[in-house]
């Protein structure tokens, strides 16, 4: 018996050995073909600034409070940008009546009076002429005789240059204005049209929105504070789409192509969030060293973008986290 138990001890411990390799075996999860990566969540910040000056009425936002795309976050002080409206828009009436008055012509009035002053002329000159033509018949005899003959025919000469522009003057009237001053005026109309447009729009640029959902980082500027076109006002970070930047070795890119499933997991909570690849960058980079992979740093990589299909505030910018792509 002494003899068969060293055997048997070693029959034991084999069997023992093979079971807990068996339990191993059993625990392991099976290799799901899974392509793990590192990365972090996508920077992705707005500054936001007036595209006019003015003194800064209203901030509507708080740090940390979360946006909506055009909501609006703040305002400058509309006085003097109404003021302007008001000045393009009272110039603007006045170019459009100008035009007006030209393309619907003279007024029959005025027609009317122009024809009247035809006749007046007319009948001075028939009258001139009249005088003039007696005056010649007769014998000038004297010096005096003369002198009349000379001013009845100056006065003839006269009255017949008035009948030719009260003539002139009425064709005038008959036609209307010139194609040329109509243009000029429909021009005219255009630039205050213009200018009025760009009034109302620096007046409807005094409120500052937002230009996408996002969460607010910081007030640069309090209410008070001048402002001046381009100053940042708030900074803005964006949340959706909600985006992982990681990287891929050469080696592995052809389990990686745009639509790909992922999973996304962080330090912080057990959660899983679920995403698809967006974009595969075409361009071969060295490894970011923010970024640890197995490979060493030469190694060349591709950027990868993530899109996560369901983010929420677990997930915050510039976050570490790891990937599983799905094959």
């Amino acid at each position: 018996m002494r003899r068969k138990s060293p055997v048997l001890l070693v029959v034991v411990l084999l069997a023992a050995v093979a079971a807990g390799a068996l339990y191993l075996a059993l625990r392991k999860p099976a290799d799901t073909g899974a392509l793990v990566l590192n990365g972090s969540v996508d920077i992705r910040q707005v500054d936001l600034a007036f595209r006019v000056e003015g003194r800064l009425d209203k901030l509507l936002v708080e740090e940390g409070d979360h946006v909506k795309a055009g909501q609006v976050v703040a305002k400058v002080e509309t006085g003097y940008l109404a003021d302007a409206v008001h000045i393009a828009e009272a110039r603007l009436a006045g170019a459009q009546a100008n035009l007006s008055k030209l393309e619907a012509g003279n007024r029959p009035q005025e027609i009317a009076q122009a024809r009247a002053d035809v006749a007046r002329t007319e009948a001075a000159f028939a009258n001139a002429k009249a005088i003039y033509e007696r005056r010649s018949s007769t014998s000038v005899d004297s010096v005096v005789s003369r002198q009349a003959l000379d001013t009845a025919r100056a006065d003839m000469r006269q009255t017949e240059a008035q009948l030719n522009h009260a003539r002139e003057a009425l064709a005038l009237q008959e036609k209307g204005f010139r194609q040329e001053d109509i243009a000029v005026a429909k021009a005219q109309v255009e630039s205050e049209q213009g200018t009025l447009d760009l009034m109302r729009r620096r007046l409807a640029d005094a409120e500052l929105t937002a230009p996408a959902d996002g969460q607010v980082m910081t007030r640069v500027r309090e209410p008070g504070a001048m402002v001046l076109p381009g100053a940042t006002v708030l900074t803005l970070a964006l949340t959706q789409p909600m985006q992982v930047r990681t990287w891929v070795p050469e080696t592995a890119l052809g389990k990686v192509v745009p639509g790909t499933r992922a999973e996304v997991t962080t330090d912080s909570s057990a959660k899983i969030y679920h995403g698809q690849v967006g974009f595969v960058s075409p361009v071969a980079e060295f490894t970011p060293k923010t970024v640890e992979t197995p490979e060493l740093r030469t190694s060349l990589v591709y950027r990868v973008r993530v899109i996560v299909s369901d983010p929420d505030d677990g997930l915050r910018q510039g976050m570490p986290v790891t990937v599983r792509l799905l094959p």
